[in-house]
């Protein structure tokens, strides 16, 4: 007995139309998504009454200064905390950056005032004119 032989046909997907979604859901990801970037080290900034926008600066340095008076410049913490090592630090970051940068200076709520005092010394001497202090905005009584 012979079995007649079926002829298979070969289904095609049409897969631009899935491509299409995957490549909208990325965009709306990229977009949609923030970042956290003070997430490793915890300071409770000082409130102010009244805080201007901040601006959104590509070209910056951030010093961080926590609790204990230890330096941080763009998440990597300094050795210790004598003002010749900050400002090797800080020369390091400057000269691998282009142009003169913006410094935002983000100082622990509890940190001893001669801490900002070196770091804006510091700032001076190397040249940095453009500064900024992070505070969060204080809470308005009823």
């Amino acid at each position: 007995m012979k079995f007649r032989s079926r002829e298979t046909s070969n289904v095609v997907v049409d897969l631009s139309f899935m491509i299409d979604v995957v490549f909208l859901l990325l965009i709306f990801f990229m977009v949609t998504t923030t970042f956290n970037h003070n997430s490793a080290l915890k300071i409770a900034l000082p409130t102010a009454s009244k805080n201007p926008a901040t601006q959104n600066l590509q070209n910056k340095i951030e010093l961080l200064i926590d609790s204990q008076g230890r330096y941080y410049v763009n998440g990597r913490e300094v050795l210790n905390t004598q003002p010749e090592t900050l400002f090797q630090a800080m020369t390091e970051v400057l000269n691998s950056m282009q142009g003169t940068p913006a410094l935002v200076i983000s100082a622990d709520a509890n940190v001893n005032y001669q801490a900002v005092v070196t770091a804006m010394d510091i700032a001076g001497r190397l040249g940095l004119t453009n500064f900024s202090m992070a505070t969060t905005q204080a809470e308005r009584q009823k």
